[in-house]
């Protein structure tokens, strides 16, 4: 299957200034439908594509439409023939399996609606303390999706699982260029989170996205999905499970996706790999820089709350005098474990509110906090979101 490629896009930046306590601005049986991306994302790279929607359309649905949800890829779309894929299933198993689609298709069906992120979202307002490298996302690298699949304890009871079994390792079939080499996208996360099954998967195997085809931007024809943490841990066009007694020395697990001071050898050694990301928020609208008329103003946004199990946003503040005083958002649309939660507020500003800022807090004793500290990998940006407006 070759993935439909849409035509390249300018890549459009926003133009004001960044602070790291929040300032923000074909036949039908080999392939996948194609992809219905590209018009409504805000491209950051071209190639491998990496994008995300502007903020006003995010927070128009509970669920993320498929056109709105952002795409994070470290290499150019495999080309993957669905009638030829099989997945690998090896390691610490009684019984190493190979399944094709409709071996996988004979497991139970499950669905769960679960919100990913990007572990760098908001990686931008960083830079005015020190310039990070990665992906420069906005607030946008994030959606609510209902995924559609398999659970991954069901396969993995299948396969039977050895006593020594800790740690799943996800393999891509992407390949990704380093040095004079390719690597596949992968990591692991602990067999504890996999066999965690009480009303839904805590990691399920995804060949559908929103009632429909998994699009290839978004790993085609399977992806894990881990509900509670960083996207990175949802590994694209799966092609290879490994069960062992030791986290997986892939590379975005190994090394990348962890929080440093820099990036030499001995501080990515001892720090430990990003899983469950923490409670989040962002303004919606109105725009950063928008020409508002004093008096009350509507205000939206999102809120993700910490991804554990049974976390739901307790309170979420807005202020329009830099922290002074704070008032109460309501929630709207549904609630769901590991999902966001979409909130509105009218709050009075007057010509000296220069910006208007958001808290909140978690039933897991989560918050954002005033401030977080500078990594140098850009992750984990969860302090007061602060928009800048223009109140006349």
């Amino acid at each position: 299957m070759n993935p439909i490629y849409l035509s390249r896009r300018k890549l459009i930046t926003a133009a004001t200034g960044l602070a790291v306590t929040g300032t923000n601005f074909l036949s039908a049986e080999t392939s996948a439908e194609p992809d219905p991306l590209g018009k409504e994302l805000i491209f950051r790279t071209n190639d491998p594509r990496n994008g995300e929607p502007a903020l006003s359309r995010l927070v128009q649905s509970w669920i993320t439409p498929v056109k709105d949800f952002y795409v994070r890829s470290h290499a150019p779309n495999p080309e993957i023939d669905a009638g030829k894929y099989l997945l690998k299933v090896e390691g610490l198993v009684a019984k190493p399996l190979t399944l094709d689609l409709s071996a996988l298709k004979r497991f139970k069906r499950h669905k769960v609606v679960a919100t990913l992120t990007c572990a760098g979202n908001r990686r931008t307002e960083f830079n005015s303390e020190a310039k990070v490298g990665g992906v420069q996302w906005e607030a946008g690298a994030i959606g609510n999706a209902e995924w559609s699949g398999f659970a991954l304890s069901d396969v993995l009871k299948k396969a039977g699982l050895q006593d020594q079994a800790k740690h799943v390792w996800f393999e891509g079939l992407d390949k990704i260029q380093r040095k004079e080499t390719t690597i596949p996208f992968g990591g692991s996360i602990p067999l504890e989170k996999v066999m965690q099954v009480a009303d839904k998967p805590e990691a399920l195997l995804a060949d559908q996205m929103n009632g429909q085809t998994l699009p290839a931007d978004h790993g085609y024809p399977l992806r894990a999905v881990v509900p509670g943490y960083i996207g990175a841990r949802s590994v694209k066009w799966l092609g290879k499970i490994i069960v062992s007694d030791r986290p997986s020395p892939n590379h975005y697990l190994a090394n990348a996706y962890k929080i440093v001071k820099s990036t030499s050898p001995i501080d990515l050694a001892e720090a430990g790999p990003i899983y469950r990301y923490p409670i989040n928020g962002a303004i919606a609208t109105p725009e950063a820089m928008a020409s508002v008329s004093h008096g009350l103003l509507d205000v939206t946004g999102y809120v993700l709350p910490t991804g554990r199990p049974d976390t739901q946003a307790q309170r979420i503040e807005i202020s329009s005098d830099n922290g002074l005083s704070w008032q109460a958002a309501q929630t709207f649309g549904k609630t769901s474990e590991y999902c966001w939660q979409l909130w509105k507020a009218r709050i009075p500003v007057s010509t000296s509110t220069t910006f208007l800022t958001l808290r909140a807090f978690d039933s897991s004793g989560g918050f954002m906090p005033r401030r977080v500290p500078w990594n140098a990998k850009g992750y984990l940006q969860n302090s007061w979101y602060r928009l800048p407006i223009k109140v006349s």
